[in-house]
């Protein structure tokens, strides 16, 4: 996490106008995106709408045909990968990318393991950072660091995968469908995990289908459909009612009442008009 991460309400990340093709399938169609520091931005949409390819363009995977990225305001190129974790942008898979067979400490600095002052690897350096970060987070349910991963449970995984994401200074984390294979209880620690990591300034991202979770604990909702953004609005303005009609109509909440208000008020002008007329 980065130690001094700006005012809440910040937009850190932001996307506008992106568009992304692959041959002759158009998938991204002008979005605007933005996650804001010390908020959760859920990202919703149905299987198709463009949820992954955009995720995959925010992390350097896909690089954008057109339109701007910007990070803290500063327009940047994003090309792959390792362009995105410099910026402070970690992804969290569904898949998670953890290895079974090693302990929690290995996992969280795979790939960036820290070297000793001589031959070796640092691994007290390395087991205190890692601990430093689960108790920053209060994560409890670990009960030691050199756990292999194998003996885990679905809930203390997700949480290890968060806390690695969030080990590397980063200013936005991305959570792809964190409680999609949890139970009720272990569901309801990653949602608290989630809602501490911006509590504790990142700027948070969702993708989730589960529209409790959503309504939880995010501060935003934004909504795709079929590679368009359908809506963009806050969580306490809406039901999941309208939610799913986004989802599944591609129309923004309250764009129906509003049809509906509109046609009854032309029905009732041409009925004035047509009762004037008669009595003329």
């Amino acid at each position: 996490m980065t130690d001094n991460p700006p005012p809440a309400g910040t937009p850190v990340l932001e996307l506008r106008g992106v568009n992304k093709s692959f041959g002759p399938v158009h998938v991204l169609n002008d979005v605007d995106f933005a996650a804001n520091a010390g908020e959760v931005t859920a990202l919703v949409g149905d299987n198709g709408a463009g949820k992954s390819t955009l995720v995959k363009c925010i992390g350097g995977i896909h690089p954008i045909d057109s339109g701007t990225y910007s990070f803290l305001g500063k327009q940047v190129s994003v090309n792959q990968p390792k362009d995105a974790g410099a910026l402070g942008v970690e992804i969290v898979y569904q898949d998670l990318a953890l290895c079974d067979n090693l302990d929690i400490v290995q996992n969280m600095f795979l790939g960036r393991e820290r070297r000793g002052r001589f031959l070796g690897l640092d691994e007290a350096a390395m087991e205190k950072q890692a601990g430093e970060t689960l108790a920053g987070l209060s994560v409890r349910t670990v009960t030691s660091l050199r756990q292999r991963v194998s003996s885990l449970s679905g809930g203390q995984r997700q949480t290890v995968a968060i806390a690695k994401a969030v080990l590397w200074n980063s200013s936005v984390v991305i959570l792809d469908e964190p409680t999609a294979a949890l139970g009720v209880a272990q569901t309801e620690q990653v949602l608290q995990l989630v809602r501490r990591l911006a509590d504790k300034g990142l700027a948070v991202v969702l993708i989730s289908h589960n529209m409790r979770d959503v309504m939880d604990v995010s501060d935003r909702i934004c909504a795709l459909y079929l590679g368009r953004v359908a809506a963009d609005v806050r969580s306490k303005d809406v039901t999941v009612a309208d939610v799913v009609q986004t989802i599944t109509t591609g129309n923004a909440p309250g764009a129906s009442a509003a049809k509906t208000l509109s046609t009854n008020e032309a029905l009732a002008d041409a009925s004035a008009g047509a009762t004037a007329g008669g009595a003329a």
